[in-house]
């Protein structure tokens, strides 16, 4: 079919805004054996493969969904993550075996490919092996000599173990497991290394044909009805157990140092866990808020796996007061909500972590800590358990929120510092060295704290830990 000026201005437009990476894995998920193309081949495949579809919409927004770019879901298809998330859930274009291949890429780091590439020595030629970049330009060439494709994975397996890459290697097995199943309950074969363009003669019901809802600021969506190519098969439920960490550096960590006796050392630490840090001092709170919102909107956080966020000030309640000795304070559940997928896209699916050492003033109501979820939707380790007004603890998904306070006359102790960040130090460190994910570590804080409040009552540090994480967080 021939397409229409509106859909190759969006298939232009959303090109443009690739990386080369996000490119070649675009290629790759539309069946492409030749990865390594410049934008304009991309966007002739892209224009192929659609031109042989009954409509675009619905494939274009799957593909923003494999690659992660929720932005382009928004800015040019016109829907959000979380719809075009269920509407996805009822049938897909893009096999299960190249979306698995394409996330093993995502999570395969340098040091992984020198290993591999190794292996492969005897297997591939040397001027092929010398220009591999990632895990998808290995793909590509073994599906080339036929040595992996969707019911053939024993080989890449055993490599991934050899390489000590048990989880990449157990991912393949259940993804085999899960597709001897279905193959022996459909009652025949189902080869999925070919792009979709082998239509099914069945269409889906996964997107309704009903206009979708564009505003002032967004391109029209082409077409709302369904490609027949989607199949009603589920895609296979991918089970990680742990969150990427491999981008250098892992992410933003920004330290707000409101007191001025904890930032510098922090600004070593999290360096040291390969983070980007942003150090500032002795910020007011609308200087706070700034800073926040500066670093909620940078564009770095697509390309990175994590964000940290340090903050040490006074507190009153559940208000930040920053150097300030008067005014309303900022509200915690708002600097939550900077980072939210809505107000950070960048970050939506990776873990946020938020270590927050407070100060309580004295002479304001007593700091109480966060309110529980009746649900029981959020974790906690602290032995506090009291009721609130608000939501002070984030719903989000992939949250990590470690609270302490202690009475700010610690503050006049010339030699002061906190008990609670030292002891983080040592855990992150520790943690470092022997791979403990950051729930277990922080283990360690709540017995170091807890030793301290024993001998030195009067000094006294309370702790509350809550978060929504869907995996373990590595910091190595």
């Amino acid at each position: 079919m021939s397409l229409s000026t509106q859909l190759l201005y969006t298939i232009n437009r959303i090109v443009e805004e690739l990386s080369p990476e996000e490119c070649k894995r675009l290629s790759y998920l539309c069946g492409e054996l030749h990865t390594g193309r410049c934008t304009t081949n991309v966007k002739e495949m892209l224009q192929s493969c659609v031109a042989q579809m009954h409509t675009a919409q619905a494939f274009l927004i799957e593909l923003m969904l494999r690659i992660r770019r929720y932005d382009l879901l928004s800015e040019v298809l016109g829907i959000r993550k979380n719809e075009a998330e269920r509407l996805l859930k009822n049938g897909h274009a893009v096999s299960d075996y190249r979306v698995l291949m394409a996330e093993l890429s995502e999570d395969f780091g340098s040091d992984d490919l020198e290993s591999l590439v190794f292996l492969l020595r005897g297997i591939l030629p040397k001027e092929k092996v010398e220009k591999f970049e990632c895990f998808l330009d290995v793909v590509v060439e073994l599906e080339k000599v036929d040595q992996i494709s969707s019911t053939k994975m024993d080989m890449m397996e055993k490599y991934l173990r050899a390489i000590h890459r048990v989880d990449l290697a157990k991912r393949l097995s259940q993804y085999q497991s899960r597709a001897e199943t279905q193959r022996h309950a459909a009652g025949r074969s189902r080869d999925e290394r070919w792009p979709c363009i082998a239509a099914s003669a069945h269409t889906s019901t996964a997107f309704p044909s009903t206009p979708c809802s564009v505003s002032k600021h967004t391109t029209p969506c082409v077409n709302t009805t369904v490609p027949k190519c989607l199949t009603q098969s589920k895609p296979c439920e991918r089970q990680e157990d742990m969150y990427r960490m491999r981008s250098e550096p892992r992410g933003i960590c920004v330290i707000i140092d409101c007191v001025g006796t904890e930032g510098v050392r922090l600004e070593r630490l999290f360096s040291s866990l390969h983070f980007h840090v942003s150090l500032h001092m002795l910020l007011s709170v609308s200087d706070v808020i700034s800073c926040l919102q500066s670093i909620s909107r940078q564009t770095e956080h697509y390309s990175m796996d994590a964000f940290i966020c340090c903050i040490i000030s006074r507190f009153n309640s559940f208000r930040l007061f920053g150097i300030d000795s008067h005014g309303p304070g900022l509200d915690l559940n708002t600097i939550r909500q900077l980072f939210t997928p809505y107000s950070c896209p960048g970050l939506t699916g990776k873990p946020k972590l938020f270590f927050i050492q407070g100060y309580e003033i004295s002479g304001y109501e007593k700091f109480t800590g966060f309110c529980n979820y009746e649900d029981g939707e959020l974790e906690t380790d602290s032995p506090f358990h009291h009721r609130c007004k608000g939501e002070e603890v984030p719903e989000d998904a992939d949250i990590f929120w470690s609270q302490c306070w202690t009475n700010e006359k610690q503050l006049e102790n010339i030699d002061h510092h906190s008990v609670y960040l030292q002891s983080l130090k040592e855990a992150l460190v520790d943690g470092q060295k022997r791979r403990v994910h950051l729930v277990d570590l922080h283990m360690a804080v709540n017995r170091a704290v807890y030793a301290h409040n024993h001998s030195h009552p009067e000094a006294g540090y309370h702790l509350n830990l809550k978060h929504t994480l869907r995996r373990n967080v590595y910091l190595s």
